[in-house]
């Protein structure tokens, strides 16, 4: 169930869906770099102004999904507008800035994102754009990228599969929303 919280500054209604912290796996799979499964943990948070901060940690996974090595942090700021124009604005660890422009999918939480500008380091990698797909899928948070570089075309390079984490204080939540349960639990699905 998405809930919308109180304090959301209105404009950001249509975006509640991504709202939480996220984690899961995925693969990354780009040439000249070793195709590997990683791990993800993305916060989606507010604080009642006219945008969503966007924070993501990945680390390389082994073959028994134990933690390797980090493979990237990313952080933003996401905004929608009254047409569901969606701009995001992200800063990644590797000395890249971006901005994003796309758009909320009509009747189904559904992003695209296109870079519309980088901005590179000289420390950082080659790359020269990327499109993004984000969905709330059965409850689930499934994104997957693609990113060019001057030697290779756009291409699909990361996809993940996040569940959204519930914390103590949500579980508590919504144990006081349940109210009195029969004693043998069987009434309850009557």
């Amino acid at each position: 169930m998405i809930e919308i919280p109180s304090d959301l500054h209105p404009d950001l209604v249509p975006l509640v869906f991504l709202l939480g912290t996220w984690e899961g796996a995925g693969v990354t799979d780009f040439p000249g770099a070793e195709k590997a499964n990683f791990g993800q943990s993305v916060t989606f948070s507010h604080d009642g102004r006219d945008f969503l901060e966007y924070v993501s940690h990945s680390w390389i996974l082994d073959a028994e999904g134990n933690k390797v090595k980090p493979l990237e942090s990313e952080s933003g700021y996401w905004r929608i507008d009254k047409d569901r124009k969606v701009e995001v604005v992200m800063v990644r660890d590797q000395g890249i800035v971006e901005i994003w422009y796309g758009e909320l999918a009509h009747q189904k939480p559904q992003i695209d994102l296109v870079t519309d500008a980088v901005a590179r380091t000289a420390a950082s990698g080659p790359y020269t754009g990327g499109k993004r797909l984000y969905g709330y899928v059965k409850s689930d948070l499934m994104w997957v990228g693609e990113k060019a570089t001057p030697e290779v075309e756009l291409r699909p390079y990361m996809s993940a599969h996040l569940k959204k984490v519930v914390t103590p204080e949500e579980v508590a939540d919504m144990a006081r929303g349940l109210g009195d349960l029969p004693d043998d639990g069987i009434a309850f699905f009557k």
